[in-house]
C-alpha cells in the first residue's frame, strides 16, 4: 500500500545486465534463442527468490519488504519480456495508432504486495480490440512467463471494456482499484485510470461499500465468523490481511487516497491507528511470506503443523507457562484483534460521512437532529457517546461506566468514543480496579441481562476488559496448541458468559433442558456468572490452571463486591470445573463407588446445580460440534444420580429393587414380548440390568432371543440411535478371549470411532456387547450401506477373515495435522475409583484403532474388559478401562501393575504405530 524502496536492488535482480544478455543470446541465435532465454530468466527469478528469501531469514518480520521486493522481481522480469518480445520478437515497424500496449499490475501485484508464491495479475491494455500486433505480443509474454513457472491471471482489454466490466463486476472494479503501471504506453494507462475514476467510481461510492462489506461478511462466514479461530486463514480470515485490504479499498474509492498513509489525511485513522494499521500488516505479510516459503506454494492457512516452524523462523522462544508456538499465535491473534478495532472505527466514520451528506442533500438539509442526555451521556441514533474528549480522563470509573449503560439499555458505543476508551484504556489502575462503584458497575454488565457477551466483546476490543481485570488481559488472545479448542482463552470465555445468558433467557431450552431449569433455582447468579468468567483465567502461567485459578477467585471475588459465601463458591467452582465432565465421560456410572465420590466432593445441591449449567457451557463454549446429545445424556445421568445421593442421603433403591424396577419399565418397551424377560432374567447379571438403559435392555433380549432360537453364534446389529446422538452397536456372541479387540478392531476398520462400549457377559457364557459408534466428524451413522459395512466389518474380524493389525495401521488418521502435536503416553491406575474393578486411565495421541491395540494389550496382559469408555480431546485420546483379572479381583500386586503399564504405553506409542505401518 506504500511504495518502498527495494535496497540493493542489483542483488535482487540485475535488469540492465540480463537486458544485455537477452539481446546476445537473440544476436546469436535468433529465434532459435527463446529456450536459453527463459532458462537464463529462470535462473534469475530463482535467484532473486533465495536473495528475498535470504533477507527475511535476516529480518523475520520485515513483510513489508518481502512482498515489496518479489513484486519488484517481477516487475523487472515482465519489463524484460516485454521488451524483448516487442524489439525483437514482434518488432513493430510502422505501427498504427491501435498498435499500442500498456501493462498495469492489479490484485495484490498491483498493490506491490506479493508472498513467494502469489499470483502474478496483469492486465494488459490496447486501444482497439483485436489488433494483430498487440494479441501477437501479449501471447508471446504469456508463453514466456508461463514457462517461466509463474502462475498468471490476465486480462486484455480496451478502455472502453474497462469502464463496462468494472461497472458490471465488484471484483474486477476492486482489481482495477489497485491498477499499477508496469511498463509500456503510459499515456494508454493515464487514459484508463483517469475514465475508471470518472466513469466508474464517480457516484457509485455507497454502492461500492455496501457490496464490499456483504462480500466481507460471506468471507467472514465461509471462514468460521471469529477472528479466534485456532488455525486462522492469514489472507481471507476474519481479522487477516483481506480485511485491511477492505479498508483500503472503501478509503480509496470513497476517498481517491493514492497510498494508505492519506486515510489520516482524510479523518479516517488518527496517526497512531495507522501505525497499528502497518504493523498489523506487516505482521500478517511476514507471516504470509514464511507460510509460502515453508510449503513452497501459495499456502495462507496457519496450521497446526506451519505454526510450530513460522514461529520458530520468526525468533519466539519458550517462556514459563507458554510454548514459543503459543506466544507467537498469541501475538497473531492481538494483531488480529487490532485489526478488528480499526474495522469498527472505519467503517462507523465512513456511515457517519455518507450520513452527513445525505443529511445535507436531503429534505431536512437545515434540520439538526440534536442528540439527548442519558445518564450524562450523548445518545443520538441508539448510540451512547462520551460528551466531551476529556471524560475519561475526569473519571476512569466512567470507563466501566458507559459499556455496563451500553448493555442495560441496549445501545451501541459511538465508534469515537470506542477509539477514547481505546486510548484512555491506560487510566484504569489499581485505584479504578479497587473502586467498588467500579466493581459493582462490572458485575451489573457480567450479569446483565440483555447481551453481556457482545458487550464484553466490544469491551475488551477497546483494553478495558484487560485493564481492569488484568488476570483477563494475561489470556487475552492466548490460544492453546492443541486441536480440541477452537478459540483463544479470551474468545472461549466471553462465548461461555453468552450462552450462559441464553440459557437463562431461555434460549437454549432444547439443548440444555436441565440447565434451563435450574439456572432459575441458584441462590446467586451473579456468582455462577463469575465463575464462568474465572474458570480458564490461569491458563497459560504453568501448573494447573484450575488450581491456580481457585487462588484467582478467592483475590479477585472480595474486589468485585460478592459475600464471603459467593467466594467460596465462584472458588470451588472454578478448581472443581473439569470434574463433573471427568466423571460423566471418564467413568461408568453404574458403578455406586463412582457416584459416591463425586458427590463426597461436591458435597450441596447448590454446587451440583452451578456446576452442571458450568459445565455445559464451558463445553459448548469449546467450538461447533463439540457439545452433543451423547454429552448431555452422561451429564444428565450423573446430576440425576447424585442429586438423589445428596437429596435423601442415600441411594433410593437397594440393588435388588433397582433391578426389579428395570425389568418393570422393559417389559413396559417390550409390550407384547414381555415375556422374554421371564425367560432369561437369570442368565442376565444384575450389573448388566443396572448398567443398560431400558431401550437397549429391550433391544439386547430381542437380539439375543432371535440369535439363540436359530441356534447361533453370533449376531451384529446395527441402528441409529438418535437420544445419544450416536450409532448403537450390539454384538452378542459366544464369549472368547480377545473378543472385545477384535469387536474394536471390526469396528475401526469401517471408519468407526467408538465414543463408549459397555461389555457384558452373562451367566450361561454368552457376550452381550453395546458400543456406541460415530463417524470421524463425530456424527452418526444412519444409511443403510453404512450399518451393514460396520456389521460386515465385525463379523469379519470376529471369524479371523481379515488380518487385523496390519490392515487397521494402513487406516490413515482422519486428522493428520496430530502429528504436529506431542501428546506422551500415560497410564493411570486407580483402585479406589471402584469396589469391584481396577480403573485403567490411558491418555496418548489419537490415532487409527487405539482402542483396539489397548484392549489387545490388556486381553494379552490376561485381564477382563468389563466395560470402557473412550473420550477424545482433538488430538488427544483418554479410554477408561473398568478391569480384573481372569478371577475377577481388582489388580494390585506392584510389579504386575508395572507390565501392564509398560504393555500399554508401548501399544499406544507412535513408535509401535510406525512399526505397524511399516509391516
Amino acid at each position: 500500500m506504500k511504495k518502498l524502496a527495494i535496497p540493493n536492488q542489483r542483488q535482487v535482480i540485475d535488469r540492465r545486465g540480463l537486458a544485455e544478455a537477452i539481446g546476445a543470446i537473440h544476436a546469436e541465435q535468433g529465434d532459435k534463442g527463446r529456450k536459453a532465454i527463459v532458462a537464463l530468466l529462470r535462473d534469475a527469478l530463482e535467484g532473486g527468490r533465495a536473495e528475498l528469501a535470504k533477507r527475511l531469514e535476516a529480518k523475520p518480520s520485515a513483510g513489508h519488504d518481502c512482498c515489496a521486493g518479489h513484486a519488484f522481481l517481477v516487475d523487472q522480469i515482465v519489463r524484460l519480456l516485454h521488451d524483448h518480445v516487442v524489439e525483437r520478437v514482434y518488432p513493430p515497424g510502422n505501427r498504427s495508432s491501435g498498435e499500442r500496449l500498456s501493462i498495469m499490475a492489479v490484485g495484490g501485484y498491483g498493490r506491490a504486495e506479493m508472498a513467494p508464491h502469489s499470483d502474478v495479475d496483469i492486465a494488459f491494455l490496447t486501444p482497439t480490440r483485436r489488433a494483430p500486433w498487440c494479441e501477437q505480443v501479449i501471447e508471446a509474454m504469456l508463453y514466456f512467463l508461463w514457462d517461466l513457472g509463474l502462475k498468471v491471471g490476465h486480462s486484455s482489454r480496451t478502455p472502453d471494456d474497462v469502464v463496462r466490466m468494472a461497472k458490471e463486476d465488484l471484483t474486477i472494479r476492486t482489481a482495477l482499484l489497485e491498477g499499477r503501471y508496469v511498463w509500456g504506453d503510459q499515456e494508454l494507462y493515464e487514459e484508463v485510470r483517469r475514465r475508471f475514476w470518472a466513469d466508474v467510481a464517480h457516484g457509485s461510492e455507497r454502492e461500492f461499500l455496501t457490496e464490499k462489506l456483504e462480500e466481507r461478511n460471506a468471507r467472514h462466514k465461509r471462514m468460521g465468523d471469529t477472528r479466534y479461530v485456532v488455525e486462522p486463514n492469514v489472507k481471507d480470515g476474519k481479522g487477516g490481511l483481506r480485511d485491511l485490504h477492505t479498508l483500503y479499498w472503501i478509503g480509496k474509492y470513497i476517498h481517491k487516497v493514492r497510498v494508505a498513509a492519506e486515510l489520516v489525511d482524510v479523518g479516517l485513522f488518527t496517526a497512531k491507528e495507522y501505525r497499528s494499521f502497518r504493523r498489523a500488516e506487516g505482521f500478517m505479510l511476514a507471516v504470509r511470506c514464511h507460510l509460502h516459503t515453508i510449503t513452497n506454494r501459495p499456502e495462507d492457512r496457519l496450521t497446526f503443523d506451519l505454526q510450530r516452524q513460522v514461529a520458530e523462523r520468526m525468533n519466539f522462544a519458550d517462556r514459563t507457562g507458554k510454548s514459543a508456538v503459543e506466544r507467537f499465535m498469541q501475538f497473531y491473534f492481538l494483531q488480529a484483534k487490532r485489526v478488528g478495532s480499526l474495522t469498527g472505527v472505519f467503517l462507523a466514520h465512513i456511515d457517519e460521512q455518507f450520513a452527513q451528506k445525505r443529511a445535507r442533500r436531503g429534505f431536512l438539509a437545515g434540520f439538526k437532529a440534536r442528540p439527548r442526555d442519558h445518564k450524562g451521556y450523548r445518545v443520538f441514533g441508539g448510540r451512547i457517546a462520551a460528551p466531551s474528549d476529556d471524560w475519561f480522563r475526569k473519571d476512569p470509573v466512567r470507563l466501566i461506566e458507559i459499556f455496563q449503560i451500553a448493555e442495560a439499555d441496549g445501545f451501541e458505543i459511538h465508534p469515537e468514543t470506542m477509539r477514547q476508551a481505546d486510548r484512555d484504556s491506560g487510566l484504569i489502575k489499581a485505584e479504578v480496579q479497587n473502586d467498588p462503584r467500579a466493581n459493582a458497575l462490572f458485575l451489573d454488565l457480567l450479569a446483565g441481562r440483555n447481551d453481556p457477551e457482545t458487550v464484553l466483546r466490544w469491551m475488551n476490543e477497546a483494553g478495558v476488559f484487560g485493564k481492569f481485570v488484568p488476570d483477563f488481559g494475561k489470556v487475552n488472545a492466548q490460544m492453546q496448541f492443541d486441536m480440541y479448542h477452537h478459540y483463544t482463552v479470551d474468545e472461549h470465555t466471553i462465548r461461555a458468559i453468552g450462552l450462559l445468558a441464553k440459557i437463562e433467557q431461555g434460549e437454549l431450552v432444547e439443548d440444555h433442558p436441565r440447565s434451563t431449569r435450574l439456572i432459575h433455582r441458584i441462590a446467586s447468579r451473579r456468582a455462577l456468572y463469575v465463575a464462568v468468567l474465572l474458570h480458564d483465567i490461569a491458563k497459560g502461567r504453568g501448573g494447573d490452571h484450575s488450581v491456580l485459578g481457585g487462588e484467582v477467585a478467592e483475590r479477585l471475588c472480595p474486589r468485585f463486591g460478592l459475600t464471603d459465601g459467593e467466594t467460596g463458591l465462584v472458588a470451588w467452582l472454578v478448581r472443581q470445573h473439569l470434574l463433573m465432565s471427568a466423571t460423566a465421560f471418564k467413568r461408568d456410572l453404574t458403578d455406586p463407588k463412582t457416584i459416591e465420590d463425586f458427590v463426597g466432593e461436591v458435597q450441596s445441591l447448590e454446587r451440583l446445580r452451578n456446576l452442571l449449567i458450568l459445565t455445559a457451557v464451558d463445553i459448548r463454549a469449546v467450538g461447533p460440534g463439540v457439545w452433543n446429545s451423547w454429552k448431555r445424556q452422561l451429564l444428565g445421568n450423573l446430576y440425576d444420580a447424585a442429586q438423589e445421593r445428596l437429596r435423601l442421603g442415600h441411594m433410593r433403591h437397594g440393588r435388588d429393587q433397582m433391578v426389579a424396577a428395570k425389568k418393570t419399565a422393559v417389559a413396559a418397551v417390550l409390550g407384547y414380548q414381555a415375556g422374554l424377560i421371564e425367560k432369561f432374567t437369570k442368565v442376565f447379571t444384575d450389573a448388566y440390568w443396572i448398567a443398560e438403559p431400558e431401550d437397549v435392555i429391550e433391544r439386547n433380549l430381542v437380539q439375543y432371543a432371535q440369535v439363540r432360537g436359530r441356534n447361533g453364534k453370533l449376531s451384529v446389529h446395527c441402528e441409529f440411535y438418535p437420544a445419544r446422538g450416536a450409532t448403537l452397536v450390539s454384538v452378542i456372541a459366544a464369549d472368547h478371549p480377545g473378543l472385545f479387540y477384535r469387536i474394536a478392531g471390526g469396528i475401526h476398520l469401517a471408519g468407526a470411532n467408538i465414543i463408549d462400549a459397555r461389555i457384558h457377559t452373562t451367566r450361561n457364557g454368552w457376550a452381550v456387547d453395546n458400543f456406541l459408534v460415530q463417524d470421524p466428524l463425530g456424527k452418526p451413522f444412519r444409511e443403510d450401506g453404512q450399518l451393514v459395512r460396520i456389521e460386515k466389518s465385525i463379523a469379519d474380524a470376529l471369524a479371523n477373515r481379515i488380518e487385523l493389525a496390519p490392515q487397521l495401521a494402513r487406516r490413515p488418521l482422519p486428522r493428520s495435522r496430530a502429528k504436529a502435536f506431542e501428546v506422551q503416553p500415560r497410564a493411570i491406575f486407580d483402585n479406589s475409583a471402584s469396589n469391584r474393578f481396577t480403573v485403567i486411565e490411558v491418555n496418548a495421541r489419537d490415532r487409527p484403532a487405539l482402542l483396539n491395540r489397548l484392549a489387545r494389550s490388556l486381553f494379552e496382559s490376561q485381564l477382563v474388559v468389563h466395560s470402557a469408555h473412550i473420550t477424545a480431546y482433538g488430538e488427544r485420546a483418554a479410554d477408561t478401562f473398568y478391569v480384573t483379572d481372569l478371577l475377577g479381583q481388582k489388580i494390585t500386586a506392584p510389579d504386575r501393575l508395572a507390565a501392564i503399564e509398560n504393555a500399554l504405553l508401548e501399544a499406544a506409542s507412535d513408535q509401535r504405530q510406525a512399526e505397524l505401518e511399516e509391516a
